[in-house]
């Protein structure tokens, strides 16, 4: 399904009926610079970044924009991350990172999220520069 302006789209697999939610926030301009000490203090304890680098307690995450969630190799997922299906872009991510067990509930992602919008998009601003095929 697609709805203009909107990246995500997700069909609840808990629901008796397939529901789907379309989530779109605002993303402001983030600066990369910013974002690499957000990745160094929230996340570089979980992830790695550079192509080929080990899955630790969460995946390695080169490759990530354009990438359906659930599917690294290697990497042993939650159930509902495999069937969450989402594609992972700058606003999926914007929305993911403000709290991930909100945005796919039984996720086994232990943090806690990023609430400030400015946090959120430098960490992307990163994520795009390092983890870029």
């Amino acid at each position: 399904v697609f709805l203009p302006h909107t990246q995500f789209v997700l069909d609840c697999s808990f629901c008796p009926t397939t529901t789907r939610y379309a989530i779109m926030s605002a993303i402001p301009e983030g600066n990369s610079a910013t974002g690499a000490k957000i990745f160094k203090a929230r996340c570089a304890q979980c992830h790695t970044l550079n192509n080929g680098g080990p899955n630790k307690q969460g995946p390695n995450l080169y490759g990530l924009f354009g990438r359906t969630s659930g599917t690294v190799p290697g990497y042993t997922y939650s159930r509902a991350n495999k069937e969450a299906g989402i594609l992972w872009g700058d606003q999926t991510l914007f929305d993911y990172l403000e709290n991930p067990k909100k945005y796919i509930p039984k996720t086994k992602m232990i943090f806690a999220g990023l609430k400030k919008d400015k946090e959120r998009a430098d960490l992307i601003a990163y994520l795009k520069e390092e983890t870029s095929a």
